[in-house]
């Protein structure tokens, strides 16, 4: 039997923050078409600045990409955020009905998401190229899988429709692959008490992500995953 890898190991040991995130009820409200626009509208309006942080992280991971390889993966990964995800969330929030604060760069973020940006932010200038992909993983990961299921029946309404569509593509997941696989490579799965680090890096961000559907759904105004409740 093969060696399970790093990237399955932490998403594993924090299966139960994981589900809360993936199956989340306004997730499970987008793939039948019933969320309100108005509260669809108020995701994309912090899911731009989360974005814009997104990408910030992931351009410290390549200055300190230990290798060739890593360089090249990471690059596609930031070309993923600021070429593909940043304007696809500007056009769906333009087709709600717009922001003009957002669009002129002068929003203003929940705590939530400034909490979950500024832990990405300090990881990936503080820590490792390993450390920093533990953090910044779960976001992209938790999409593909979420989408990945919705794909074959998708809702009736264009914007959610199109929503899915853009975290559901063979070369969505590809990226994942990559990414997961770059992380499997730089991390030792046999030093416990790295993988000890690495998990709770990871746990952190994926309590970030539940906590971020719940500011979305509007369950959740009241700050970060350790003020909620959510592991370290």
């Amino acid at each position: 039997m093969s060696e399970q890898r790093v990237s399955a190991m932490l998403h594993d040991a924090g299966a139960d923050t994981w589900a809360a995130a993936v199956a989340h009820p306004m997730v499970r409200e987008i793939a039948a078409g019933t969320l309100p626009h108005e509260t669809f509208r108020g995701y994309f309006r912090q899911n731009v600045l989360y974005l814009e942080a997104y990408a910030r992280a992931i351009g410290l991971l390549i200055a300190g990409a230990p290798d060739r390889s890593a360089l090249d993966v990471l690059t596609r990964f930031e070309v993923q955020i600021v070429d593909n995800e940043i304007p696809a969330n500007l056009g769906f929030l333009e087709r709600l009905g717009g922001d003009e604060d957002i669009v002129a760069g002068a929003g203003k973020m929940h705590p939530t998401t400034y909490g979950y940006t500024r832990h990405l932010l300090a990881v990936c200038a503080m820590e490792d190229c390993a450390a920093g992909l533990a953090a910044v993983l779960p976001c992209q990961w938790s999409y593909g899988e979420l989408a990945r299921p919705l794909m074959a029946s998708r809702p009736v309404d264009p914007i959610y429709a199109d929503w899915i569509g853009l975290f559901g593509g063979e070369g969505y997941d590809a990226l994942i692959g990559e990414t997961t696989s770059l992380l499997d490579r730089l991390a030792d799965r046999d030093d416990a008490p790295r993988l000890a680090v690495l998990g709770q890096i990871f746990e952190r961000s994926t309590s970030y992500e539940r906590a971020f559907w719940d500011m979305a759904y509007g369950s959740g105004e009241g700050g970060s995953p350790d003020e909620r409740g959510g592991r370290p």
